[in-house]
């Protein structure tokens, strides 16, 4: 996902303010003042004027300097990418070199002398607008400085882990995948019925056709053909609860990340994977298709957080009508009132299809708790901690007696995980 490091056009900044004097202009003036009573205020004068043009000629080698910026505009969320700007060196012009950062996209280190070689990494999905480059000249005679902007804004554009999500896949293609609940074997067992055969040694003896057998005088077997083209859909909630944080991300980035876990898993394997991203109402659909990882991704790149309540029911009736298919639902569960409208939509859904619902576990209500408590306040937090765990078990016990599968993995395993459910239902032929 990350687009080969692209410079952009070599060219002159602008001045983003007037000349400065410089600590060493004052230190020159203070310097000054002693001549008046040792050499009179006339002799005074003529210095401070010698000073005055000195300044003025340093201030007049401070022209706009030509800047590179160095960066890719197609970044991972996450993933550190190399920044580097350079400017066009000039005799005797000293010069430092600073990248502004925002909330989204951080750099470090910030800035430089001369050459500024960082790291920038982006903390949210979407597009973000890098700040232009900022660089302080100060003149040969270090008597005068003056800032310039350079390079402009800069767009790029930030995508949920692709390049972590296929590493997943290849792992899966290559055996070397490794899940609790998942067995070595072909992926999924072939349930559509083929033709009827001779009996071969080491064929299943559940699969004899009695009938067949009987009427043939011989043993005969059903033989069935491997379907592999299977639908994913996978279902984002993007409600208020998505927006609550999980150590340095949203519920929404978490979730989109284990889409893309997901999507690539089943572009490897052959099956058609579709999304539906919803709150109050549905906001993207994308249909199933195969081998369309990076389009789906791609497509929820830009569907942020909004602080509403999720109609959960009117977005899996978008799904609840097509065939029978592996259904990965992302929210949150945090209590009963919030999951409501989730536990009244998921038995629909499970009358056709496999749902899976996928909510990532809290790490501050589990550290609250397992760790001993220190004082009353930690006592407090640790029994409002043990009262939402607790609500959360029994919404996922009315979840997998409505027919639906529930796992609540921590953050980082949260891609895994989904993939590992993801390959049991396969197997199983759940799908």
């Amino acid at each position: 996902m990350v687009e080969p490091v692209r410079p952009e056009a070599r060219r002159a900044a602008r001045a983003r303010g007037p000349w400065w004097p410089t600590g060493a202009l004052v230190g020159v003036l203070a310097g000054s003042a002693v001549l008046v009573p040792l050499a009179g205020a006339a002799t005074w004068r003529l210095a401070l004027l010698a000073i005055a043009v000195a300044w003025v000629i340093d201030a007049s080698r401070l022209r706009a300097p030509a800047v590179e910026r160095v960066v890719p505009t197609e970044l991972v969320r996450g993933v550190a990418v190399g920044l580097r700007v350079v400017v066009a060196a000039r005799p005797g012009v000293r010069v430092r070199v600073r990248q502004p950062q925002t909330a989204d996209l951080r750099v470090s280190p910030a800035e430089s002398e001369d050459v500024l070689a960082a790291e920038l990494t982006p903390r949210r999905r979407g597009r973000h607008v890098l700040p232009p480059v900022v660089v302080r000249s100060t003149g040969p005679l270090r008597l005068a400085r003056r800032d310039h902007e350079a390079g402009g804004e800069l767009e790029v554009a930030v995508h949920a882990d692709l390049p972590g999500a296929r590493r997943l896949a290849l792992a899966v293609q290559r055996g070397t995948f490794r899940d609790p609940g998942h067995r070595r074997g072909p992926i999924g067992l072939g349930t559509e019925f083929d033709r009827i055969r001779e009996y071969a040694d080491g064929d299943d003896v559940r699969r004899l056709n009695w009938a067949a057998t009987a009427r043939v005088g011989r043993p005969m077997v059903n033989q069935h053909r491997e379907d592999t083209e299977r639908t994913v859909w996978c279902l984002v909630d993007a409600g208020r609860l998505s927006a609550s944080p999980v150590g340095d991300r949203t519920r929404l980035d978490l979730a989109l990340d284990a889409v893309a876990a997901v999507a690539a898993t089943a572009e490897a394997l052959g099956d058609r994977v579709g999304a539906v991203a919803y709150d109050e109402r549905v906001r993207r659909t994308v249909p199933p298709r195969r081998g369309g990882a990076a389009t789906l991704v791609r497509a929820l790149d830009d569907v942020e957080p909004e602080i509403v309540d999720s109609d959960h029911e009117a977005a899996y009736a978008q799904v609840s009508g097509t065939k029978r298919s592996l259904v990965v639902a992302f929210t949150d569960l945090l209590d009963e009132a919030a999951a409501r409208p989730l536990l009244d939509a998921v038995p629909v859904l499970v009358r056709r299809h496999a749902v899976l619902v996928v909510s990532p576990a809290d790490p501050e209500l589990v550290t609250a708790v397992t760790r001993p408590p220190g004082d009353r306040r930690s006592l407090l937090v640790a029994s409002a901690a043990a009262g939402l765990l607790a609500e959360q078990d029994r919404i996922d016990a009315r979840l997998r007696g409505a027919g639906a599968q529930v796992i609540e993995p921590l953050a980082d395993q949260l891609p895994a995980a989904c993939v590992g459910a993801y390959l049991r239902l396969k197997a199983q032929a759940r799908l």
